[in-house]
């Protein structure tokens, strides 16, 4: 289990690094959007800070994954966003749906490899 859990932890720390990375130095277009997902889009562009914010997030977390220190507290800080990509992708966009379950499960795997250190956080 302790190895399908780096494994997995290795692979969504790629894949939000890959999606910082390329979002701050600007390397892939986005196509444009059309209907609810071109709306929800706009608005996210609008706000102006939502983006970067989230981005930095996920290139912290992304890092805290691929060199495998402070996992616990990167599995913490990333489940929102990932919560945020699967309901996007369920309501919005159908498409990214496959990634975002694989978001799901990697952070279930890596959060339940650590359930030892979450504990104090859970005591009343």
């Amino acid at each position: 289990m302790r190895i399908v859990a780096i494994i997995l932890r290795t692979l969504m720390g790629l894949l939000f690094l890959f999606a910082s990375i390329t979002y701050f130095g600007k390397l892939i277009t986005p196509p444009p959007q059309a209907g609810a997902m071109g709306v929800f889009s706009a608005g996210l562009d609008a706000s102006v800070y939502l983006m970067p914010t989230v981005k930095v997030i996920e290139l912290v977390c992304g890092l805290a994954f691929v060199s495998g220190r402070f996992v616990p507290l990167a599995s913490v800080l990333i489940a929102p966003i990932i919560v945020n990509i699967v309901l996007i992708n369920t309501f919005l966009d159908r498409s990214g749906l496959p990634v975002a379950l694989f978001l799901v499960v990697a952070n279930g795997v890596v959060a339940y490899t650590n359930r030892e250190r979450y504990k104090p956080l859970l005591r009343p």
